[in-house]
């Protein structure tokens, strides 16, 4: 009993399929090492759990108590067959093999003993998918699965001498010297295989061998060989041509704003994302434009293809169409001896922001209308019509309707492009967002320069929140930037470090039309919490209690004012 444990344990550790036993009271006896991989657990602490506490999703308990198998059934990612395991007609356990659909090989890692380590060795090599033949220390067969046995045309190669059954074959030498051997080419029936053959060893002894085959047939080998090289090659391509910074890098969660317009505008843009017409995002310059691009792409189907980004204000009108299309070898003086793909071309299968789209020159438009309308595009200098899927987020600070008015701008082109609309709001009508985004672009600008600062205080605070921002986010972080640098004894920024211009603009007297009694409220009550909390030592519980407010609503408080940082957790 002890060899047929070591030809489990070693045929187990040589399959690439996660599998999972179970005992008939539904108690974990193995799971191996594939298994623990795919789905993130400790096997050696799951091993003598019951099944439901550590895979909640597990069907096997079912498989026990209706008898009925489960054959390549499609469950999320893998591809799972369920069967009981059985002795002597009765039930004692049950089984779960999960595969990729990708995957080729299998690996495994059991413990048992007896004669039920063995029916459930011969249950498990008959339901996966793969060439395995086992031999002892004198090479004689021990076991094999029904798929090499289907590929030899051999039906009962148990107890007979590996080399009268599989041609060419050096298992039995592995089982005698122990000397591995993988990647080896070997004919068998006139196929040309890769195997793998890995010795049995128990206590530093060899007592057998067992070999697997890798790839049936070597022209499989050299097409996935082939595939492999060409990947490489177009990766290292794409490396060198595309930039870092032509990838997005923002989601919607580096978005910051908790007021009714910045939440209304959150709300579009993540059904934007679900998806795939183009998109047009409007706002004044630093409204956050190209973040909310970035986060698009990254919450779409698109995410892991190429985010492309052109600034059509940037690029000289002469270089533009080479810039958005590509061009062949020999369009232009000084154009590579290979020629170029274009921005487009690099973006296919994934989006392509075309940032200030209101500068783009008026023939380009067109042509940008013809790969929009025929999702096709010519490089300059060439004939053929190169088929491109990509998806187009537009971007302006700029009104385009007016510039249509204007003559500058394709009305044909402004509705292919005005599928979806994406309004930004101004940072003066979401004003409640301006304590918060400061904060936030604090800290960033503390960790960049790894400065020290306290935060912003209530007076500094109450100036920003009166200033109307023309350059909105952007002149908010250079305000905020600046205010650090002039720190000295001072770690809390001070009305003194802000900028003249943002101090006179507060008028001495509260408007109502500016918001300013809802932040007296807002500054009153926090002022309450916080001494409430500093009375009961920080404990929220009591302070709750007080204040006449639930737990909860302590919470939603504290998270609404930015406290919970500044008190003990109780």
């Amino acid at each position: 009993m002890d060899v047929i444990s070591d030809y489990y344990n070693e045929v187990m550790n040589n399959i690439n399929e996660g599998i999972v036993v179970i005992d008939k009271r539904g108690i974990i006896q193995i799971i191996n090492n594939a298994a623990e991989r795919m789905f993130e657990i400790d096997a050696d602490n799951s091993i003598g759990e019951y099944i439901l506490d550590v895979l909640s999703s597990s069907k096997l308990i079912s498989i026990i108590e209706n008898g009925e198998a489960q054959v390549n059934k499609k469950d999320g990612k893998f591809i799972v067959t369920r069967k009981l395991i059985t002795q002597s007609g009765e039930v004692i356990g049950a089984f779960e093999v999960f595969h990729e659909d990708n995957q080729n090989d299998l690996l495994m890692n059991v413990q048992d003993d007896g004669r039920v380590q063995e029916e459930m060795l011969n249950t498990i090599f008959n339901t996966v998918n793969e060439c395995i033949v086992v031999v002892d220390q004198n090479g004689i067969i021990t076991m094999m699965s029904d798929e090499y046995k289907r590929f030899i045309n051999c039906q009962n190669p148990e107890g007979k001498h590996v080399t009268e059954v599989i041609e060419n074959t050096k298992l039995h030498i592995v089982a005698r010297t122990g000397e591995k051997k993988v990647g080896e080419i070997q004919e068998v029936n006139g196929h040309r295989m890769i195997s793998m053959r890995v010795p049995i060893i128990k206590d530093g002894v060899v007592v057998g061998a067992i070999g697997k085959v890798m790839f049936k047939d070597l022209s499989n080998f050299k097409i996935l060989s082939n595939k492999l090289c060409l990947m490489d090659k177009e990766a290292e391509g794409c490396k060198n041509e595309l930039s870092t910074d032509q990838k997005a890098i923002y989601t919607f969660n580096n978005i910051i704003g908790g007021s009714d317009k910045s939440q209304e505008v959150m709300v579009l843009a993540k059904r934007v994302a679900k998806v795939d017409s183009n998109v047009l995002i409007t706002g004044e310059s630093g409204t956050g434009k190209e973040l909310f691009a970035h986060s698009i792409h990254n919450d779409s189907k698109r995410c892991l293809k190429p985010f492309v980004k052109i600034n059509c204000g940037a690029i000289p009108a002469e270089l533009f169409e080479s810039e958005m299309f590509g061009y062949e070898e020999g369009a232009f003086t000084g154009a590579k001896k290979s020629g170029r793909k274009g921005k487009f071309e690099y973006a296919n299968g994934g989006t392509i922001l075309l940032d200030e789209i209101g500068d783009m020159p008026m023939n380009m438009q067109v042509k940008l209308l013809r790969v929009i309308q025929e999702k096709e595009l010519v490089k300059v200098g060439g004939n053929d019509a190169i088929k491109v899927d990509v998806r187009i987020i537009a971007s302006t600070n700029k009104s385009l309707e007016q510039l249509i008015n204007d003559g500058k701008f394709r009305e044909d082109l402004y509705y292919r492009l005005d599928v979806m609309h994406l309004r930004l709001p101004p940072l003066r009508e979401r004003r409640e967002d301006i304590e918060e985004l400061a904060n936030k672009l604090l800290i960033k600008i503390c960790k960049k320069y790894n400065v020290k600062s306290e935060g912003i205080s209530r007076e500094a605070i109450d100036f920003l929140k009166a200033y109307s921002w023309p350059g909105n986010i952007r002149q908010l972080e250079n305000v905020i930037e600046r205010a650090i640098n002039l720190l000295d004894e001072d770690i809390c920024i001070m009305p003194k470090h802000l900028p003249e211009k943002i101090i006179k603009s507060k008028s001495k007297k509260y408007s109502l039309e500016n918001n300013y009694l809802k932040d007296v409220v807002e500054r009153i009550e926090k002022d309450i919490i916080m001494e409430c909390l500093k009375d009961t030592s920080g404990n929220k519980k009591e302070a709750a209690k007080i204040l006449g407010l639930s737990r909860a609503g302590l919470y939603k408080k504290l998270n609404r004012y930015n406290l919970i940082k500044s008190t003990n957790p109780q």
